[in-house]
């Protein structure tokens, strides 16, 4: 369940960035920036997103606009997997993970 994000994946003018232009607004007019090793405490799209780039490691800060996510590599980091994590940002229900039904909903009275 859940729909993919479908993402295109860009080189940057600047060296060690990389852009993805996505089909979805993760922060509609704003800009949100992410550093590496800052906590993020909310769980909005753009924050969770950020949170996924920040973990693998190969990524220093992350840029959300809209639906423009630019990213800075770390050192000696290649941007394979990245591409993967936005489109799977909006999929829930993964293989081995159960599919509520009503009944998983009613309580007992």
């Amino acid at each position: 369940m859940g729909e993919p994000v479908t993402v295109i994946e860009k080189p940057s003018g600047r060296a060690g960035y990389v852009r993805f232009e996505t089909n979805r607004s993760f922060t509609g007019m704003g800009h949100e920036s992410y550093l590496k090793g800052e906590t993020i405490y909310r769980d909005r799209p753009a924050d969770e997103l950020a949170r996924r780039l920040l973990e693998t490691g190969k990524v220093e800060e992350v840029h959300v606009y809209a639906q423009m996510v630019t990213v800075k590599l770390a050192a000696n980091s290649d941007p394979s997997g990245l591409r993967e994590i936005i489109e799977d940002l909006h999929i829930y229900y993964r293989p081995g993970v159960e599919v509520p039904t009503p009944a998983s909903f009613a309580t007992e009275g």
